[in-house]
């Protein structure tokens, strides 16, 4: 792995009351976050392929690491999300390139298809910063139960130097929802829309 990590936390979200009623079953979200060093950190660089690159691997290793920490087979995540943060010395670029050119395939095969796109969000930071991610629902974007997110936070990331990258994947929507939209067993998934 070219990527250097410092460190990969998993976090797990469990809903069983909401409003005074009982989910059954539960709503879970699974987040996985690594901590790297920003090997453009410091200076301007055209080429963004070593981070492009790094997208890649953490695709794949926080998106298994989200399917596990769920208990699930990869075809029984329905929703998924990427972020990164940023710190001193690096740019928002850098976010952009781990997050989007490569990120998303090998993120798309650990929940087995994905035809629509990732949610994602980036943004600069510090030590202890909130990191917002996304959700969609993985295969069509009109599913709204799914339109939700989930935040980290690491009281030591990201450093400067460093970029804190967060996936997130769940196997449910939100609990509750009843806000209309395509329900998510209805959804084809052929265009990432319906």
């Amino acid at each position: 792995m070219s990527a250097k990590i410092r460190k990969i936390a998993v976090f797990i979200e469990e809903t069983h009351r909401e409003m005074e009623r009982e989910i059954t079953p539960p709503t879970r979200k699974a987040v996985a976050v690594a901590v790297i060093k920003n090997p453009l950190a410091g200076e301007y660089h055209e080429d963004l392929t070593p981070l492009m690159d790094i997208g890649a691997e953490l695709g794949e290793l926080l998106g298994n690491r989200c399917v596990q920490a769920l208990g699930i087979k990869p075809e029984q995540a329905e929703s998924y999300g990427k972020s990164a943060m940023v710190g001193e010395a690096g740019e928002l670029e850098h976010a952009a390139a781990i997050l989007h050119p490569k990120l998303g395939a090998p993120l798309r095969k650990a929940v087995e298809k994905g035809a629509a796109l990732v949610a994602s969000s980036k943004k600069m930071g510090s030590p202890g910063q909130v990191l917002d991610v996304p959700l969609g629902h993985k295969d069509a974007a009109y599913v709204r139960s799914h339109f939700d997110g989930i935040e980290v936070r690491l009281n030591d990331a990201p450093r400067a130097r460093e970029i804190m990258v967060a996936v997130a994947v769940t196997d449910s929507g939100r609990p509750l929802p009843r806000v209309g939209g395509l329900e998510a067993r209805d959804a084809v998934g052929k265009d990432g829309l319906k």
